[in-house]
């Protein structure tokens, strides 16, 4: 009797000195229950090594794109009908979204020819003109940050317009005298401009279209001022281009540090991929 007694609580002790404190009908199940409470601890370290790695690709996919869109290209819409056929754009259609190059020009100027995209540099261009932003100051703020990286439009009256002529030069058109625009006395040859689609408004040429019409009223002689351009829609019947704002300081020419890039493609629609020339009138 004794001796059952003490083979009983030996056996007993054997039991509780078991891994756990478990019995041996148990124990197996008290091992699985303890290997499943470390994966649950490691589960939020995997989490924020994900999180974490995933803020890392953003911060350089951001990066990339912010050196991208203030340093190298960034992308526009054409915004009017005024560079037609060169580039597409009117009201109700899909407009092209052109690929400005914003690096060329840190290195040279402007070229006669070059298709630009530019800032109204002053009230004569952005009368009509209204802010993109939101009249809430946060979201005003928040759209302003997304502007960095392209992901918003600039807060500013972008236009697009082709480059005639330079500094130092001498623009200016006569209907009467059947040259069309000339640059220091010169005929210009634009091939750019699409004649089916011009109507004279001139009073001065009675209404007669050909390679001598102004596509509009006579103007200049403009001098163009050193580190500006003349620039003019390829539509040239409907372009408020410089000829439109010969009346403000700068006699409708474009400072260089207003312009913003040298248009080099079209983006989108996709049936109109492709690059952008940059035809000399003056060649």
């Amino acid at each position: 009797m004794d001796d059952n007694s003490e083979a009983s609580s030996h056996d007993d002790s054997a039991r509780d000195a078991a891994p756990g404190g478990a019995n041996q009908d148990g124990g197996a199940q008290d091992r699985k229950f303890t290997i499943r409470d470390a994966d649950e601890v490691n589960q939020p370290k995997k989490k924020r090594g994900f999180l974490k790695e995933l803020l890392v690709i953003v911060a350089i996919v951001l990066a990339l794109m912010f050196i991208f869109t203030q340093f190298l290209f960034r992308q526009y819409v054409v915004p009017s009908e005024s560079m037609e056929p060169t580039l597409h754009g009117c009201y109700g259609c899909s407009n092209d979204r052109i690929v400005i190059d914003k690096f060329g020009y840190r290195f040279g100027d402007p070229e006669p020819g070059d298709v630009i995209v530019f800032e109204g540099p002053t009230e004569s261009w952005n009368a009509t003109w209204s802010s993109p932003r939101s009249s809430n100051p946060v979201l005003h703020k928040v759209q302003d940050v997304l502007s960095w990286f392209a992901l918003a439009p600039p807060d500013e009256n972008n236009l697009v317009k082709r480059v005639i002529a330079t500094g130092g030069q001498t623009v200016q058109c006569r209907n009467e005298d059947g040259k069309g625009v000339t640059v220091d006395g010169e005929a210009l040859d634009e091939p750019y401009i699409d004649k089916s689609l011009q109507v004279d408004t001139s009073t001065a040429s009675g209404g007669v279209l050909g390679g001598g019409s102004c596509y509009g009223e006579d103007f200049g002689p403009i001098k163009v001022p050193d580190d500006h351009v003349w620039v003019m829609g390829d539509n040239r019947s409907n372009s408020a281009d410089s000829r439109a704002h010969m009346d403000d300081e700068f006699q409708g020419t474009i400072p260089e540090s207003e312009i913003r890039g040298k248009v080099r493609f079209i983006l989108y629609p996709f049936s109109r991929i492709g690059g952008v020339d940059a035809v000399n009138p003056q060649g």
